[in-house]
């Protein structure tokens, strides 16, 4: 009994010395890596024991067997794939939690709506994701949409707006597959929504062209639907669009990007220039978020046919001629009382943010 006594007290011992030994491992911050920042991954497919191995080989942890110990314990949590980053010092618990919670090493960035895959790809060459002529080069792949848009000769207009996480292993195609999925996402899900007066003869790639159109004229969601009334007129009128942002969209295609349409710009020989083509142009000029789709679907009923831009960030419309060349001196008219109140501001108007010319903005005229 002695015997039996002893040796119980000798194995309380064992488990208390263990239990603190395992507690030393794995309570205190280690601070083994070097330098302290470090990029770990964990492959999909890896073992608990491997996942040990792999934070110990990069100091991230002080000892693999206790890591491991830790890990057997929680055997119902399952271990997430992914690359992790570690930034300081962290005890071995928090590193598994990190790992179990899924916690990967993920960054953002965020496409607004009505930017071009110019616009896109200077960005992803910031984030140093890959570089703008790989991006645009990728951009001219458009298998992806070609059941839904097979006359389209680049993905433009099909780059949803949105915000997109990466790693550091996330590579162009992938960006731009997700892009294009929220596209048909949102497009499948406009295309069930009931709508009311649906241009049906426009084709999808139409749609979503005269979408685009809508996107960079105004910044208004309330006037998206009426915009697009306005272009949908003047196409079964057969009038040209007359629409700045074409022009804009042709001289970047042409390698000659400007800040504001001038009146010379209106010449310039282009499929995408409005001003000398009648109807719309080959193809999206923008990447459209959501309510401009729906208005390119259900355009506003109404007999107006122009527009020009006002001094609240929108735009006056107009039925006749006269009464638009009456609002465009009305604008001209805010141009110079604010600037004979503010001498210091630029006389340029700002209602479509990167594409209005200096004069007042025609509209459809």
């Amino acid at each position: 009994m002695r015997r039996l006594g002893l040796l119980a007290l000798l194995l309380i011992a064992a488990i208390g010395a263990g239990a603190g030994w395992l507690d030393s491992q794995i309570s205190r911050p280690y601070r083994g890596h070097r330098p302290e920042k470090v990029f770990v991954d964990i492959p999909h497919g890896t073992s608990r024991w491997g996942v040990a191995g792999i934070l110990r080989q990069n100091d991230v942890i002080r000892n693999r067997v206790a890591y491991a110990l830790f890990s057997f314990w929680h055997f119902r949590v399952p271990m997430q794939a992914g690359e992790y980053y570690f930034d300081r010092p962290v005890d071995t618990r928090e590193v598994f939690w990190q790992l179990a919670q899924g916690r990967v090493y993920v960054r953002s960035f965020t496409i607004p709506e009505g930017w071009t895959m110019f616009d896109i790809a200077a960005e992803v060459e910031r984030d140093n994701l890959c570089s703008r002529e790989t991006f645009l080069d990728l951009a001219k792949r458009t298998g992806s949409i070609k059941e839904l848009a097979p006359n389209a000769t680049t993905l433009e207009g099909f780059l949803f707006p949105s915000t997109y996480d990466y790693t550091r292993t996330t590579s162009c195609e992938q960006i731009i597959h997700r892009m294009v999925q929220n596209f048909h996402a949102v497009w499948d899900s406009v295309k069930t929504t009931p709508l009311t007066n649906p241009p049906s003869s426009l084709s999808p790639l139409d749609t979503v062209t005269l979408a685009s159109l809508v996107e960079r004229e105004t910044p208004q969601p309330g006037e998206r639907p009426l915009v697009a009334g306005v272009f949908f007129n003047r196409l079964k009128r057969d009038d040209p669009m007359q629409c700045d942002p074409t022009v804009a969209y042709a001289m970047a295609l042409a390698g000659h990007p400007v800040k504001y349409v001038r009146a010379s710009d209106l010449r310039f020989d282009s499929p995408y220039n409005t001003y000398m083509h009648k109807g719309l142009p080959p193809g999206p000029i923008a990447n459209p978020g959501e309510a401009s789709l729906r208005a390119a679907l259900a355009p506003a009923p109404t007999d107006y046919l122009y527009f020009v831009a006002n001094d609240q960030g929108g735009h006056f419309f107009a039925k006749t001629l006269a009464d638009h060349n009456r609002n465009i001196n009305k604008y001209r008219r805010s141009l110079a009382a604010d600037a004979a109140s503010n001498p210091s501001s630029a006389a340029v108007p700002s209602a479509k943010q990167s594409s209005q010319p200096a004069a007042p903005h025609r509209g459809p005229s």
